[in-house]
């Protein structure tokens, strides 16, 4: 089984455009979409306005030739981030070669282009070296199979986050319930207070929850509607 994938990145319009004549998929600005604001007023648009009804995305991290500056300067917990948006803000999501490893060095400053890039060079990678992000990959398709939450585009709900920097969302199906909770800063731990819609998930205001994390393995008891992270 072969899925093949014709790229042409283009301007809004004649994307969506390509979109209605009947494209399967569609790349995305995804990968340019790396604060708060950014990501929700992107995928506002993406799930919320009329391009639900005609335009599916796959959001790539990466390309390639496209190594954003987040990717190149954010070190490794940057592919983790951008890994776990990807995979849990769209049913569909993509990885090139490399990502894997965490490759990350541009072939000069500012420059959004690899170094040693597959387009002029047949590449040799030993997919078991030291900082490698396998298990993430691994762990989260593992989740996004066993959620049907994330296998549809348009229940997606953006969560109030007390701290901007770290950006909250929902996203739901018939008897399962997701919060996503993700740190866009590489370079530091941080802290929130998460507001989740009690009324939505059928829980009382001082009625205690439990919530596990899916990544850990671990269980945390939470009551009413804001708590902390």
């Amino acid at each position: 089984d072969v899925i093949f994938l014709s790229e042409s990145f283009t301007r809004p319009n004649r994307m969506k455009a390509l979109a209605k004549l009947g494209f399967n998929q569609s790349y995305t600005y995804f990968t340019w979409k790396n604060t708060s604001w950014e990501i929700k007023d992107y995928f506002t648009e993406l799930t919320r306005s009329d391009m639900i009804e005609y335009f599916r995305p796959n959001c790539f991290v990466n390309t390639p030739d496209i190594l954003h500056e987040y990717l190149q300067k954010g070190g490794r917990p940057a592919f983790r981030i951008r890994l776990l948006l990807a995979a849990a803000l769209a049913p569909v999501y993509g990885i090139y070669s490399g990502y894997e490893l965490c490759e990350n060095v541009p072939v000069r400053e500012g420059s959004e282009e690899y170094l040693n890039s597959e387009k002029y060079e047949i590449r040799v990678r030993d997919w078991s070296a030291p900082g490698n992000i396998k298990q993430d990959i691994a762990r989260l398709n593992r989740i996004r199979r066993e959620n049907p939450a994330l296998h549809e585009l348009a229940n997606l709900e953006f969560l109030p986050s007390e701290y901007e920097g770290i950006l909250a969302y929902r996203r739901f199906a018939p008897g399962n319930e997701l919060c996503v909770i993700v740190n866009l800063d590489p370079n530091a731990m941080h802290e929130t207070t998460v507001e989740l819609p009690l009324e939505k998930l059928g829980i009382g205001e001082q009625e205690p929850y439990e919530m596990a994390d899916l990544l850990t393995g671990a269980r945390y008891t939470w009551r009413g509607r804001k708590n902390y992270v």
